[in-house]
């Protein structure tokens, strides 16, 4: 089985060269394109290269009905929209289609005839470092110096020379003044140890002197709360005094020869220790308080 004869030659021709020969087959009433048997076997072509030369016929024959069908509306419409021109031809009647929906035009933006321009934002300035905060220090530790070079601390061992005798002379004038207002030896455990006594002269020094030595030292420290400060501060002040004109009362009353100091020297002396007990734990109540 030869090829049949196209273009002047035998061999097999692709697909362009077969489309002029496809277009030309005579074809049966009603029936537009040829079959795919009938192109295989006019053409001597396999199946694949009938199949495209088919999609290749029927896309000729789609894009050609459409573009008459677009150049008949086209007449149409042009005819209708014609003006009269006085020649007595006739006017060819608007046919009733509809004509194609086309998407609406986007709205056209209202651009105000004079725009203010934008208010100028107000420059912030940056925030300033937050200054460091000075720690608080022990009372007996020095402040370093400006110069950031270590300082050395300073000695205490003077201020403990200075109080030995302050504390001798202290000492002996509130048990001085305790025997002339009433204090003395006592059994503080009868029928338990009965050879056990204390001299209870001692309690007004080591109370009063050590009460107002640790309010001194909490009114300085700065590391309590205002409430606490400011007892500590005048609780102080209070124990100092009273200490002071202990002693001036011990040492004019031995002056003076007195075996017994007066009523109103010895209810006073006598209120003593309940008075530092009342401060003490006022003062330990406002120093763990948050106030």
């Amino acid at each position: 089985m030869t090829a049949p004869t196209i273009n002047g030659t035998r061999y097999p021709q692709p697909v362009e060269k077969l489309l002029p020969a496809a277009r030309a087959l005579s074809l049966p009433d009603g029936q537009e394109f040829p079959s795919r048997n009938r192109l295989m076997r006019e053409f001597r072509i396999g199946a694949p290269k009938a199949d495209e030369l088919l999609a290749r016929l029927k896309s000729e024959h789609a894009e050609r009905t459409r573009t008459e069908t677009l150049r008949s509306a086209m007449a149409v419409r042009g005819a209708v929209l014609a003006p009269d021109t006085g020649t007595g031809s006739p006017v060819v009647p608007r046919l009733d289609y509809a004509e194609p929906i086309r998407p609406d035009p986007a709205p056209v933006p209202a651009v105000p005839e004079h725009t203010p321009p934008p208010a100028e934002q107000p420059m912030i300035p940056p925030a300033e470092p937050l200054a460091e905060a000075t720690p608080v220090g022990h009372p007996d530790t020095p402040t370093p110096p400006a110069t950031g070079k270590p300082g050395r601390p300073a000695v205490v061992w003077p201020v403990i020379l200075l109080a030995l005798p302050a504390f001798v002379a202290i000492w002996s004038g509130w048990v001085g003044l305790g025997g002339l207002t009433g204090f003395g030896v006592v059994h503080p455990l009868p029928g338990i140890a009965d050879g056990f006594a204390i001299n209870t002269a001692i309690t007004l020094p080591i109370g009063v002197e050590t009460y107002g030595a640790y309010a001194l030292y909490v009114w300085l420290s700065g590391r309590v709360p205002d409430r606490a400060r400011q007892f500590a501060k005048w609780s102080a002040i209070a124990s100092l005094l009273v200490g002071a004109l202990g002693q001036v009362a011990y040492h004019l009353l031995v002056a003076a020869g007195v075996q017994v100091a007066p009523w109103w020297i010895t209810t006073a002396v006598a209120c003593l220790p309940v008075a530092v007990l009342g401060m003490g734990a006022a003062l330990a109540h406002l120093v763990r308080s948050h106030d």
